[in-house]
């Protein structure tokens, strides 16, 4: 058997030391609260945050159309501009340019 002279090596004769080495392993790579696991956690917790985030954005900005669309003047601009409607004496004229128009070409 040979016997191992390395510099390196000489620490792990030492039980305690190698014990206390294979404990760290274990606990940061292999165990099931290890760090790699906690790591993915706190990614996805970020994630989630930022998620939670954009979301209280957008209730924020529907809160505001919803109280513009409580007002009389505003659900009549919602009415003319999404549904193009009107009051009975008015006439409604629609330009649409030609850059806007979607022309189907065939090919």
């Amino acid at each position: 058997m040979a016997i191992i002279k390395s510099k390196y090596l000489k620490p792990f004769k030492n039980i305690f030391i190698l014990i206390l080495v294979l404990f760290a392993v274990w606990m940061l790579f292999l165990d099931a609260n290890s760090w790699l696991i906690h790591h993915e956690l706190n990614t996805e917790i970020e994630d989630l945050e930022d998620e939670k985030e954009y979301y209280r954005k957008e209730i924020e900005k529907d809160k505001k159309a919803l109280k513009k669309l409580g007002t009389e003047e505003g659900l009549e601009k919602f009415a003319r501009e999404a549904y193009y409607m009107k009051r009975d004496n008015e006439d409604i004229f629609i330009i649409e340019y030609e850059d806007s128009l979607k022309i189907k070409q065939d090919d």
